[in-house]
């Protein structure tokens, strides 16, 4: 008993303060930037004091830094996942456990993840072993259309995961939003309309409060997204829907709009593209699973992207949501889709971008993030092979220039049960 209470205590003495960035140069690696490029091999990449310096070929090593032996492996920049709930809920059937959603909230569009992630969840560990380094993570709406406001985290090994709270509000169209409005479609655009109206009046100090649908609390946490100062994450499918959330910007001119799921994107993306609205799209929606997804195809991203739309890897549910990790797996799959005949996909700097430099950019911290480029914080994997490969893994995960501790409760089974001793087994698996 004892025993166990000193772990718990080292784990979270483990989480007090961020250790300090370190100096170091990879080199002789296949190394892809993030920036939609393709792989440069025997290159290097030069990190000090929490920043990338150089990354390509023709880069030598500076004197006094710890030089890491890149031959055979691959460099990326830290995986960033478009759209998750890492560290919202621990078990996800049990409701103690689950900060996802708040069903039962006066609420909506005040509420705020931010404090309730969990740095020491065993689900951020179990990413950040596989390369995921930064996360944007979102609420589920679930007492109304509007799901509350998401933060922008980092994966490293401290008490502090915050990179930017209250980066966007996320709000549900659509068949999704139509359940939570009243069952139909009416209601949602009814219930935004008049949010965004009111919001707007918050802002501009014309709510009184007086028959307004909103709480004060909400009216004030929409005033920064009708003003511009914080993107509205619209999730939406259908491409008449997305025609919808493609005229708001009619009435709310300043709207930063970012279109989540768009199972039916390529049928709009030249709209899409004309307003110059980010999308986030589930790579996995070839096949309808709603009304609203009939014309689902796996080519979506690959057809998007060829419009001129900016398009990343997420969504709310399933695949990406729970486990961010499979992103790289559906990045590779946009690469297979280029060798079957009539499909769209993407080339391999392009499946790239759309889990690191891209996702940053919709978050709005592009200028710093998902990319090795000069001046960018070091946010640095290293690979055993290519990571958009199935049987591929990271080797060292660095953050802010940091290399970060891997392991995690599937590690240390895999560890305990790796060389099992069957002299040990109860009697009872005799037989």
């Amino acid at each position: 008993m004892i025993a166990r209470c000193l772990l718990v205590a080292s784990a979270a003495l483990a989480l007090v303060a961020p250790a300090a960035a370190q100096d170091f140069a990879i080199t002789n690696a296949t190394v892809a930037t993030g920036d939609g490029s393709e792989p440069l091999e025997n290159a290097t990449v030069v990190v000090r004091d929490g920043h990338v310096v150089a990354a390509g070929t023709g880069v030598s090593a500076p004197s006094g830094v710890e030089v890491i032996d890149g031959s055979g492996k691959w460099v990326t920049p830290g995986i960033f996942s478009a759209v998750t709930t890492l560290g919202l809920a621990d078990v996800d059937a049990v409701s103690e456990s689950n900060d996802t959603s708040a069903r039962n909230s006066p609420f909506s569009a005040a509420l705020d993840v931010a404090p309730a992630i969990n740095p020491a969840s065993q689900q951020l560990l179990v990413a950040r072993a596989d390369g995921i380094t930064r996360a944007s993570i979102a609420p589920q709406p679930a007492s109304g259309i509007f799901g509350g406001q998401g933060a922008v985290i980092d994966l490293g090994a401290d008490a502090d995961p915050i990179t930017r709270a209250r980066a966007f509000q996320i709000v549900a169209l659509g068949e999704a939003g139509a359940r939570l409005a009243g069952g139909s479609r009416t209601g949602t655009y009814a219930w935004l309309d008049n949010a965004l109206h009111e919001a707007q009046a918050y802002a501009a100090g014309r709510w009184s409060g007086e028959d307004a649908m909103l709480t004060r609390a909400d009216a004030e946490a929409l005033g920064p997204v009708v003003t511009g100062q914080q993107a509205l994450y619209v999730r939406v499918e259908r491409a008449a829907d997305i025609r919808e959330v493609l005229k708001l910007a009619r009435d709310f001119p300043r709207l930063d709009l970012v279109l989540l799921g768009v199972s039916e994107g390529w049928l709009v993306a030249n709209d899409i593209a004309a307003a110059g609205v980010p999308v986030i799209a589930d790579p996995l929606d070839d096949l309808p699973t709603g009304f609203d997804q009939i014309a689902a195809t796996q080519s979506n991203i690959g057809r998007m992207q060829a419009a001129g739309v900016t398009v990343a890897i997420g969504g709310m549910e399933g695949g990406t949501a729970e486990q961010p990790r499979n992103a790289r797996q559906y990045a590779g799959n946009l690469v297979a889709l280029t060798r079957i005949p009539g499909a769209n996909g993407l080339s391999w700097g392009q499946a790239l971008a759309t889990i690191t430099s891209i996702p940053a950019r919709i978050a709005g911290v592009g200028d710093r993030l998902g990319t090795l480029s000069p001046g960018a914080t070091a946010d640095v994997v290293i690979w055993d092979g290519d990571p958009l490969e199935v049987g591929s893994a990271a080797e060292a995960v660095f953050i802010d220039g940091v290399r970060q501790p891997v392991d995690n409760h599937q590690t240390r089974l895999r560890e305990r049960y790796r060389d099992l001793d069957e002299s040990d087994l109860p009697k009872a698996y005799d037989w």
